[in-house]
């Protein structure tokens, strides 16, 4: 997984070119609204260690979570 940065032009989401090949499917994440958040140096390796395990494929994907949230006890 790859982490960039885009700007919203005409509607269309511009990226860099290097970032993926023509047609691939990307996934965007943006606020509701302008404002900004910042994480400390901490938060920042935490994140990129998470981006880390996605690529070695050492993640469940959004189907299963659903079924480990589901089979919790609740109370």
């Amino acid at each position: 997984m790859k982490l960039a940065t885009g700007t919203v032009v005409h509607g269309k989401v511009e990226l860099p070119a290097e970032f993926a090949a023509e047609g691939a499917q990307v996934v965007v994440l943006a606020p509701e609204s302008e404002v900004s958040f910042e994480l400390s140096p901490a938060q920042e390796q935490e994140l990129l260690e998470a981006f880390q395990e996605i690529e070695r494929g050492e993640f469940i994907d959004g189907e299963e979570l659903l079924n480990e949230l589901r089979s919790l006890p609740r109370g």
